[in-house]
């Protein structure tokens, strides 16, 4: 998704830095245009601190809820609660987060592989941190519908409504152009409604504050091997729970730490707010499958996508790009009541011929 010349965010950055030869970017990100630069003027220390001005794409599909009116207020709210988080200075009401410069956990540890310790225990010491805050203690503007926030500990209406958007917003607002391979994938809407019975009765839990998105590449790991949190735009107050499922999902730590984390992240939740793994035996596994199932409308879209993008596309490609929507399909087999799944090469011959469909269907070039 390539930035205009004079886009806004270049063109804000270009104003706040004062100079366009300073400016880094626009920075590889799957929601946000980003270009980073030092402040005018800055001494000392702060001479070697960037900052990073951002907008949305304007094109972009988003997969998931919104909760909070800006990321940015979060951040300055939660400053003193949450360490690690990056700091947010306003300069002529635009607010910039402060770049942190680092590797992110992922290019260091790749998916499946190990954390080392000093990095694990503190993310385990993140989710105490976020149990502690709670919608009571963080009064800051919301833009989540009425019917979006359950009363606390209501984990069953939590996720009922994180269902519902991934059936309204994810799977029916698109289905005129992706129906295609969503029939070859066998998911429709009574797929749903298999799901909502999959993960119904759960235990109730405390509500608090989630990250949403907490993924090897939102870690950036600095030069002191200390821990930072970024892109906290998915986060809400809900289910811990969830949290926790969700980054095991997206984490995939080998299965030794896996079991690791989920201990941990019991015993330091269970210090801070008591309840907040009630019923975790039965209820994590069920989170993850809803994590699955939900991989597959948002994946199959986004590898649709990420093919239309390249312009020389070749079998092997689609052959990769089969096997790994067959791949997220069988995991999620179970909670979408699915008998069968699709072989790879199906599902790489259905992404071809939707690649066809979408071209014929194109208007002409002017």
């Amino acid at each position: 998704m390539a930035p205009e010349s004079d886009s806004h965010a270049r063109l804000r950055s270009v104003e706040v830095s004062g100079n366009a030869n300073v400016i880094e970017g626009p920075l590889r990100g799957y929601h946000h245009e980003t270009y980073v630069f030092p402040l005018p003027g800055a001494v000392g220390a702060s001479r070697q601190v960037r900052w990073k001005c951002r907008e949305p794409y304007s094109d972009l599909l988003w997969f998931d809820r919104r909760c909070f009116s800006s990321e940015e207020q979060l951040l300055t709210a939660l400053d003193g609660r949450i360490p690690g988080i990056p700091e947010v200075f306003q300069v002529s009401g635009t607010g910039l987060q402060r770049f942190i410069e680092g590797e992110t956990l992922g290019s260091m540890h790749r998916s499946a592989g190990g954390v080392p310790d000093d990095l694990f225990g503190q993310i385990v010491d993140l989710f105490g941190e976020m149990v502690a805050v709670t919608p009571e203690t963080l009064l800051i503007d919301r833009v989540c519908e009425a019917e979006d926030r359950p009363p606390d500990g209501d984990t069953d209406g939590f996720l009922a409504r994180l269902i519902e958007f991934c059936e309204q917003r994810v799977y029916v607002q698109n289905l005129a152009r992706f129906k295609l391979l969503f029939d070859v994938l066998g998911v429709d809407v009574d797929s749903f409604q298999r799901l909502r019975k999959h993960v119904s009765g759960l235990q109730r839990r405390p509500f608090c504050l989630l990250h949403a998105d907490l993924h090897r590449e939102n870690f950036i790991v600095d030069s002191d091997r200390r821990l930072w949190t970024i892109d906290w735009e998915l986060a809400m107050f809900g289910d811990p729970l969830y949290d926790l499922a969700t980054h095991l999902y997206l984490m995939r730590y080998p299965p030794r730490q896996e079991q690791l984390m989920a201990k941990q992240w019991r015993a330091t939740v269970e210090k801070i707010r008591p309840g907040s793994s009630n019923g975790m035996d039965v209820d994590l596994p069920r989170l993850i499958d809803y994590k699955r199932a939900q991989s597959v409308f948002t994946d199959v879209i986004r590898e649709a996508l990420s093919l239309e993008a390249e312009p020389d596309r070749h079998q092997r490609r689609y052959a990769r790009a089969g096997a790994k929507l067959r791949k997220i399909l069988a995991a999620a087999a179970p909670p979408l009541g699915l008998d069968s799944v699709p072989s790879s090469s199906r599902i790489a011959a259905a992404l071809e011929r939707w690649h066809h469909e979408q071209a014929d269907q194109a208007p002409p070039e002017k």
